[in-house]
């Protein structure tokens, strides 16, 4: 049989496709693997997630998780520039909550933005200001998503953090007292970061290690709740409670509440606990809105509410709307009312309700005893203060800001004790449980030192009062277990 020959030229082309469609093969799925990256990419260290598409992850300012943060990341860039320009020692802190938010959030783009414009003060006033120290600090922006749905991802990236440039040693801030938030700080604990809670204040928080934070456990707050009640002659009281399983804030609060109003001399509960389920889309409001017919019934002096500031003003609405008009009614609630917007305020005070909660700071708090507080950090959240000056369209009265500020103060000051070694989070960790007698963070909420458990040890706590004007006023300062408050 003869032999088939090919011409030469025709064996170059056949070689020359099976190597283009070779390279073809290999080439169109990373080209398409580029382009999806690139598509899900928003800024370095920041990506789309979700069916939202949201953008999470962890930037140093160059990158804008939302319109309304633009003036204070701009500020975070240019500081953290400065760090990177002047060629000091550096580490980096990051600030970690939701700043991407829906309805499902319980904070409020006015509340997380007060929050950065408090972690940017921090960061300035450690690396330029009047607490000038070393090592210099560069402040991390770090975005988990609505109601932190991604906070696996940028929990990885800021592990990630700790051996890049940024050399990452803390995180602060970590977001309301939600399960998903937990779950974050324990995985950032067990890679050995020193952690600081900005405004967690659910009791059971307790045995994470390398975690301090400097708000009040709910157990305080309504040791200080019961306290004011008390001696304002309120003997008759309800608890209306959200009941979500994984609203630990709620939970926490009305136990704690239920506990210490109750006692020998008369003060009651006059009715079971009358619960809400917030988890349950499209009911909960139902329910709040049942429940002022039965207070009617019930005739309390106070109502106790232990749920989140949004689901308030629904519980408001509903009490405006009772059927005793002519009975009076005061409730006394938590400190996540100070999440809730201006013109939610506004709208609250409209039920003509006397509205009292537990804050965990205010400008004005330390007016009466300006010892008790470092003059110079409280100075700053006042009218010609730098926040005043820095951000003039926002308002502090919800002490969002002054809690972030002490939070990452709290951190500046771990990392400059540890820096006579190796400054890692293990070493900034330790110094957390240092910070006692003259040692104490200056604070713009009082001077704070830390008990074993991590809880700062006699917070002051102040009773505000929201007025017609939607305005929070404050009334007095109380301290952990209803104590008069006291420098430490």
């Amino acid at each position: 049989m003869p032999r088939l020959e090919w011409p030469l030229h025709i064996v170059r082309r056949v070689v020359i496709g099976v190597i283009v469609l070779t390279v073809l093969a290999v080439a169109i799925p990373l080209t398409v693997n580029w382009f999806e990256e690139r598509r899900a990419r928003c800024g370095d260290g920041v990506v789309k997630m979700g069916d939202d598409r949201e953008c999470v992850g962890v930037t140093d300012g160059s990158y804008t998780f939302a319109d309304h943060l633009g003036p204070v990341e701009k500020k975070i860039k240019a500081e953290n520039e400065l760090v990177e320009k002047h060629g000091d020692k550096y580490v980096s802190v990051a600030y970690m909550t939701s700043f991407t938010l829906t309805e499902d959030d319980s904070n409020s783009e006015e509340s997380v933005r007060h929050e950065l414009e408090g972690a940017y003060l921090a960061q300035y006033r450690h690396n330029r200001g009047d607490l000038s120290s070393s090592p210099k600090i560069k402040l991390l922006v770090a975005n988990m998503g609505s109601s932190a749905a991604h906070w696996e991802h940028t929990v990885d990236e800021l592990i990630d953090r700790k051996t890049s440039d940024d050399k990452l040693v803390a995180v602060t801030g970590l977001g309301p007292s939600d399960t998903q938030n937990l779950d974050a700080l324990r995985r950032l604990s067990d890679n050995g970061l020193a952690l600081v809670a900005s405004t967690m204040t659910a009791t059971n928080i307790e045995g994470i290690k390398g975690l301090v934070r400097v708000s009040p456990t709910n157990v305080d707050e309504a040791y200080a709740a019961s306290a004011y009640l008390k001696k304002e002659k309120v003997r008759r009281a309800v608890v209306v409670q959200d009941d979500a399983r994984e609203n630990y804030y709620a939970k926490t609060l009305g136990d704690a509440f239920t506990k210490v109003f109750q006692d020998i001399e008369g003060h009651q509960l006059v009715a079971d606990r009358m619960t809400y389920d917030s988890s349950v889309r499209g009911a909960w409001e139902n329910e709040l809105r049942y429940m002022p017919g039965q207070l009617c019934d019930q005739k309390p002096e106070a109502v106790f509410f232990a749920g989140r500031g949004k689901h308030l003003t629904r519980f408001l609405d509903a009490i405006a709307n009772r059927p005793c008009q002519d009975r009076e009614f005061m409730v006394i609630t938590g400190d996540d009312t100070t999440n809730l917007t201006a013109d939610d305020l506004a709208h609250a005070a409209e039920s003509k309700v006397r509205v009292l909660y537990t804050g965990l700071a205010h400008p004005d708090m330390w007016k009466e005893d300006p010892d008790a507080v470092s003059r110079p950090s409280a100075q700053h959240f006042q009218p010609g203060g730098l926040l005043a000056k820095w951000f003039p369209d926002d308002q502090h009265q919800d002490g969002q800001a002054i809690m972030a500020h002490d939070a990452v103060l709290t951190a500046a000051q771990g990392i400059q004790m540890a820096s006579l070694g190796e400054v890692t989070g293990e070493s900034v960790a330790r110094m957390f449980h240092q910070m006692n007698s003259r040692q104490q963070v200056p604070g713009a909420s009082g001077f704070i030192s830390f008990q074993n458990n991590g809880n700062p040890r006699n917070k002051a706590i102040p009773i505000l009062h929201l007025t017609a004007k939607g305005r929070s006023e404050l009334v007095e300062v109380s301290a952990r277990r209803g104590e008069p408050a006291r420098k430490q």
